[in-house]
């Protein structure tokens, strides 16, 4: 009989835990609204950054951000 051992995860268990969540929902800073589920803050899209390059059907677009705060997309 072998001696009693701790409760150990499986080695699944354990990759499962290690995975990040499918998507990733960050807490809304005070004063602002929380984005509903599916929406990806443009905070996260951009990362400090004023525009970003979005690949989509084999064209390039440009997604920027204007002095205004407005969002532009060209092709």
């Amino acid at each position: 009989m072998k001696p009693d051992q701790p409760d150990q995860p499986e080695p699944a268990d354990q990759a499962m835990q290690a995975q990040p969540p499918s998507f990733i929902r960050f807490p809304a800073e005070p004063g602002q609204r929380p984005c509903p589920p599916g929406v990806i803050p443009a905070d996260l899209l951009f990362q400090g950054n004023r525009e970003v390059l979005i690949g989509h059907n084999s064209e390039t677009y440009r997604l920027r951000i204007t002095k205004n705060g407005k969002l532009i997309l060209t092709k």
